[in-house]
């Protein structure tokens, strides 16, 4: 008997005494207020696995806020628009594709509007937690308390099939505030993209600052605790790569750290690689991706015991996790690079697209089929509303000219 161990993803997918296993989704409906041209890990980590999705023969129809819709900046993160006065469209869009399972990504506009439109529907979905959205705002507005914001959390998830988290850290975490249903669902990475070769070339990007190099990658904002590291005592220099709301003060603050701006392509991957440690002070992340990032690189990573550091890297050899992030930074320094890589090639973009499928919840079959002949009459004025609005607009827009 085999005594390879699974993920709880996995093990929850298996069929057990005989039972079939479950139906798995072929058309997929995301709903996502974060996506590209947006830059960070969770538009990151939904484009790789839908690409994934895709190349697995999965059809993807993707709602986000570059559909055309009209916007407004989030309060405090403006590089994140949401979408206002979406929802018909986006029901339209629903009943349209005929998909086998929604997942909602995020708790934005669209991510109400999606959640509301399967209530109303009796269709099935599920949901993803990417970001400590109640310890975020928290950071950001000390005057709201960590309840508020759970219970905000709590209203947009209580009816999703499965609430999938990065890691078992988060799974105990929300499990403790009350969430049921949580499943996981790792992350990927691209090792060819972010791979050791790029170190030293050209004598590295770092080669005119004193050694060794500490560097962070990602948001420059308050809730990723980046002025834990920049106060540190540390040999040698800081280099800070991203952009943000936070960047000119830390900056005034801060003079003798290097802030680069942000980085993409192969000029971030030797960012990363040039790097001696990587240094992740974030206590608000859910995983941190950059952390794959970097140590596919070889560039071993320093960070606190918190959700995402404390996940991945103890045991691995790719990096230290301590309450003193100055005492992590220097131990990070002793590492070998080539058990940094070692922990990265482990993780890729097609499990973590595995994952991701087997967490939906797609209607059985033969329901799906009654459920779609039912709403075909619903399909049909759906089109019929979209001509008669277009049809007002144009003739709105022609008395208008006269």
């Amino acid at each position: 008997m085999s005594t390879d161990a699974q993920t709880p993803a996995a093990e929850a997918a298996s069929p057990r005494n005989g039972a079939e296993s479950p139906p798995l989704a072929q058309k997929i409906l995301l709903v996502t207020d974060a996506w590209e041209p947006q830059v960070n890990g969770v538009v990151r980590t939904l484009a790789n696995t839908m690409r994934e999705l895709k190349a697995m023969g999965c059809e993807i129809e993707v709602i986000s806020p570059a559909d055309g819709y009209k916007t407004v900046p989030l309060i405090t993160y403006s590089e994140i628009k949401l979408a206002l006065g979406a929802r018909d469209d986006v029901e339209d869009r629903f009943l349209a594709f005929a998909p086998d399972a929604v997942h909602i990504a995020t708790e934005g506009t669209l991510g109400w509007d999606a959640r509301a439109i399967c209530l109303k529907h009796k269709f099935p979905f599920t949901t993803s937690y990417h970001t400590q959205f109640p310890e975020y705002v928290h950071a950001r507005f000390s005057w709201i308390p960590l309840w508020a914001g759970y219970r905000y959390m709590h209203a947009f998830h209580d009816k999703s099939g499965r609430v999938m988290v990065a890691t078992p850290t988060m799974m105990e975490q929300l499990r403790l505030q009350g969430f049921r249903n949580v499943a996981l669902w790792s992350r990927g990475v691209d090792v060819e993209l972010f791979h050791p070769s790029k170190r030293g070339v050209d004598g590295g990007l770092y080669k005119d600052l004193p050694k060794p190099v500490f560097a962070y990658v990602g948001r420059v904002a308050v809730e990723k605790n980046i002025e834990a590291f920049l106060k540190l005592d540390l040999p040698g220099s800081k280099v800070v790569v991203g952009d943000g709301p936070a960047r000119e003060e830390l900056q005034q603050k801060y003079p003798e750290a290097h802030f680069v701006g942000s980085k993409f392509g192969e000029d971030l991957a030797r960012h990363y690689a040039d790097a001696d440690v990587f240094v992740f002070p974030s206590f608000t992340d859910t995983f941190g991706l950059v952390i794959l990032e970097a140590a596919a690189t070889g560039t071993p990573v320093a960070g606190f015991v918190a959700p995402g550091p404390k996940d991945i890297l103890p045991g691995t050899g790719a990096g230290i996790v301590d309450r003193d992030l100055r005492k992590a930074c220097l131990e990070a320094l002793q590492l070998k690079r080539e058990d940094a890589r070692a922990l990265a090639e482990k993780y890729s973009w097609r499990a973590c697209a595995e994952d991701f499928r087997r967490n939906l919840d797609p209607l059985p079959k033969e329901r799906g089929r009654r459920f779609w002949h039912k709403l075909a009459d619903l399909r049909k004025r759906a089109k019929e509303r979209r001509r008669i609005a277009r049809e007002k607009k144009a003739a709105e827009r022609s008395s208008s000219k006269t």
